[in-house]
């Protein structure tokens, strides 16, 4: 029984894979990358798939490469930093995003849910503080993830009791994709200082969670949106 991985090769995918790995599990991986992504399935002895998300059918291209492969967990760890001010966005800065965050996560649920249904298993998405708390410049972003959100909710009443679907909604972390926000050093000091526990988040400090909601040992949960983000959500 394997686990599937999308964004494999990102900070939370890959430490999310990791994590499964040490543990004595097994994952399949899938992103764009595929040079990083043959290290990642070398170093983890795993199989894996390059696609990209956006393209046409990358859904059917995984399950190809699954075959007969039985999946009771599935994490869609693709995510974007879409900062704009309203006044500057495009009609295509929010399709991008939503198709990208949303409608991609949506093509490849719908593609593996027999496999998670005949092995009741569950699913993890990501989506943002920013999705619920107020943030400057982020309306491209916010309403993405904020529908991450909603099809968390509505997938939970639409699957039960068969598979489970949750997701966590991170403050910013260390990833190549806040490399724009991050690379000043005084900058990202700053960002870190906003949140009570005054560092910025690292891909470890989600692999545990996530797995825990793809795993079992989550059995009862569905439904969730959970914050990991440094208590910048609910703490002033």
């Amino acid at each position: 029984m394997k686990k599937l991985i999308l964004g494999a090769t990102g900070s939370i995918g890959s430490a999310l894979a990791k994590k499964i790995v040490n543990d004595g599990g097994q994952v399949h991986l899938a992103g764009r990358d595929e040079s990083s992504l043959s290290v990642l399935a070398t170093e983890l002895d795993s199989t894996f798939t390059p696609c990209d998300v956006l393209e046409e059918n990358f859904s059917e291209k995984i399950i190809s490469d699954l075959g007969d492969i039985p999946i009771n967990g599935l994490a869609y760890c693709v995510g974007s930093i879409d900062l704009k001010p309203l006044k500057l966005s495009k009609k295509k800065d929010f399709l991008d995003c939503f198709n990208l965050n949303l409608i991609s996560a949506t093509e490849i649920i719908r593609a593996t849910h027999g496999k998670l249904k005949e092995n009741q298993g569950a699913i993890v998405l990501f989506s943002t503080v920013a999705a619920q708390k107020g943030f400057t410049n982020h309306s491209i972003i916010s309403s993405a993830k904020a529908a991450v959100e909603g099809l968390t909710v509505a997938l939970a009443a639409e699957f039960a009791p068969n598979v489970r679907i949750n997701c966590i909604a991170p403050s910013l972390s260390k990833s190549k994709m806040g490399e724009f926000l991050l690379k000043n050093e005084k900058i990202a000091e700053g960002i870190a200082k906003l949140h009570p526990l005054k560092r910025l988040g690292e891909g470890s400090d989600f692999s545990s969670i996530a797995k825990f909601l793809i795993s079992d040992e989550s059995s009862w949960m569905t439904g969730q949106i959970i914050g990991v983000d440094g208590g910048r959500s609910s703490i002033a």
